[in-house]
Protein backbone atom coordinates (compact mmCIF):
# COMPACT_ATOMS: atom_id res chain seq x y z
CA UNK A 1 0.00 0.00 0.00
CA UNK A 2 1.19 3.50 -0.77
CA UNK A 3 0.26 6.40 0.68
CA UNK A 4 0.30 10.00 -1.51
CA UNK A 5 0.14 13.45 0.61
CA UNK A 6 0.18 16.91 -2.17
CA UNK A 7 1.21 20.34 -0.79
CA UNK A 8 2.21 23.40 -2.51
CA UNK A 9 -0.81 24.71 -3.83
CA UNK A 10 -2.61 27.67 -3.66
CA UNK A 11 -3.59 30.91 -5.69
CA UNK A 12 -1.20 32.29 -8.48
CA UNK A 13 -1.15 35.52 -10.78
CA UNK A 14 -1.02 34.65 -14.57
CA UNK A 15 2.33 33.97 -15.69
CA UNK A 16 3.63 33.23 -12.05
CA UNK A 17 5.03 29.92 -10.50
CA UNK A 18 3.71 27.73 -8.03
CA UNK A 19 5.63 24.10 -7.23
CA UNK A 20 3.34 20.94 -6.45
CA UNK A 21 5.15 18.57 -3.94
CA UNK A 22 3.75 14.80 -3.68
CA UNK A 23 5.24 12.61 -0.24
CA UNK A 24 5.02 9.04 -0.47
CA UNK A 25 4.90 6.20 1.82
CA UNK A 26 4.15 2.70 2.75
CA UNK A 27 5.42 0.30 -0.13
CA UNK A 28 7.54 2.78 -2.09
CA UNK A 29 9.36 -0.37 -3.82
CA UNK A 30 6.43 -1.11 -5.31
CA UNK A 31 6.14 2.17 -7.65
CA UNK A 32 6.87 2.15 -11.10
CA UNK A 33 5.29 5.31 -12.21
CA UNK A 34 4.32 8.40 -10.20
CA UNK A 35 2.67 11.87 -11.93
CA UNK A 36 0.15 14.64 -11.58
CA UNK A 37 -3.64 14.89 -12.77
CA UNK A 38 -5.41 17.83 -12.47
CA UNK A 39 -9.67 17.80 -13.36
CA UNK A 40 -11.09 21.08 -13.23
CA UNK A 41 -14.76 22.55 -12.33
CA UNK A 42 -16.90 19.85 -15.08
CA UNK A 43 -13.89 18.02 -16.67
CA UNK A 44 -12.40 14.77 -16.52
CA UNK A 45 -9.35 14.42 -14.83
CA UNK A 46 -6.49 14.39 -17.47
CA UNK A 47 -2.84 13.86 -16.65
CA UNK A 48 -0.67 16.31 -16.47
CA UNK A 49 2.47 14.48 -16.32
CA UNK A 50 4.61 11.22 -15.28
CA UNK A 51 8.16 10.12 -14.33
CA UNK A 52 8.94 6.37 -14.28
CA UNK A 53 11.48 4.59 -11.93
CA UNK A 54 14.15 4.83 -14.78
CA UNK A 55 13.62 8.51 -14.82
CA UNK A 56 11.75 9.17 -18.16
CA UNK A 57 9.36 11.52 -18.18
CA UNK A 58 5.85 12.19 -20.43
CA UNK A 59 4.48 15.88 -19.98
CA UNK A 60 1.13 16.91 -21.85
CA UNK A 61 1.34 19.35 -24.43
CA UNK A 62 -1.10 21.42 -22.96
CA UNK A 63 2.15 22.03 -20.36
CA UNK A 64 5.03 21.43 -21.94
CA UNK A 65 7.56 23.86 -21.98
CA UNK A 66 6.22 25.47 -18.74
CA UNK A 67 5.65 22.81 -16.15
CA UNK A 68 8.52 20.17 -15.47
CA UNK A 69 8.21 16.75 -13.45
CA UNK A 70 11.27 15.71 -10.92
CA UNK A 71 11.46 13.46 -7.91
CA UNK A 72 14.04 12.68 -4.88
CA UNK A 73 14.44 9.50 -4.05
CA UNK A 74 16.15 10.44 -0.92
CA UNK A 75 13.12 12.60 0.35
CA UNK A 76 10.29 9.91 -1.84
CA UNK A 77 9.23 13.24 -3.22
CA UNK A 78 7.96 13.98 -6.57
CA UNK A 79 7.57 17.17 -7.16
CA UNK A 80 5.74 19.74 -9.96
CA UNK A 81 7.37 22.98 -10.98
CA UNK A 82 4.57 24.99 -12.70
CA UNK A 83 5.63 28.29 -14.66
CA UNK A 84 3.82 30.89 -16.89
CA UNK A 85 0.52 29.39 -15.14
CA UNK A 86 -2.54 30.43 -16.96
CA UNK A 87 -6.18 30.97 -15.71
CA UNK A 88 -6.53 26.92 -17.68
CA UNK A 89 -4.61 25.26 -15.30
CA UNK A 90 -6.83 26.33 -12.70
CA UNK A 91 -7.99 22.53 -11.18
CA UNK A 92 -7.88 20.17 -8.56
CA UNK A 93 -4.42 18.54 -8.97
CA UNK A 94 -3.71 14.96 -7.86
CA UNK A 95 -0.60 12.89 -7.35
CA UNK A 96 -0.97 9.00 -8.14
CA UNK A 97 1.17 6.62 -8.14
CA UNK A 98 1.01 2.67 -9.88
CA UNK A 99 3.17 -0.66 -9.65
CA UNK A 100 3.29 -0.88 -13.42
CA UNK A 101 4.54 0.51 -16.30
CA UNK A 102 1.37 0.70 -17.85
CA UNK A 103 -2.34 1.07 -16.81
CA UNK A 104 -4.17 2.57 -14.21
CA UNK A 105 -2.51 4.71 -10.86
CA UNK A 106 -4.03 2.53 -8.17
CA UNK A 107 -2.91 5.17 -5.36
CA UNK A 108 -4.02 8.99 -4.98
CA UNK A 109 -3.60 11.32 -2.69
CA UNK A 110 -5.92 14.29 -1.47
CA UNK A 111 -5.67 16.70 -3.92
CA UNK A 112 -4.16 20.31 -3.89
CA UNK A 113 -5.86 23.30 -5.28
CA UNK A 114 -5.00 25.32 -7.94
CA UNK A 115 -5.86 28.77 -8.46
CA UNK A 116 -4.53 30.59 -11.24
CA UNK A 117 -6.43 34.38 -11.53
CA UNK A 118 -5.54 37.85 -10.93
Amino acid sequence: QVQLVESGGGLVQPGGSLRLSCVASGSISSISAMGWYRQAPGKQRELVAIIFRDGSTNIASSVKGRFTISRDNAKNTVALQMDSVKPEDTAVYYCGSRPTLFGQMNSWGQGTRVTVSS
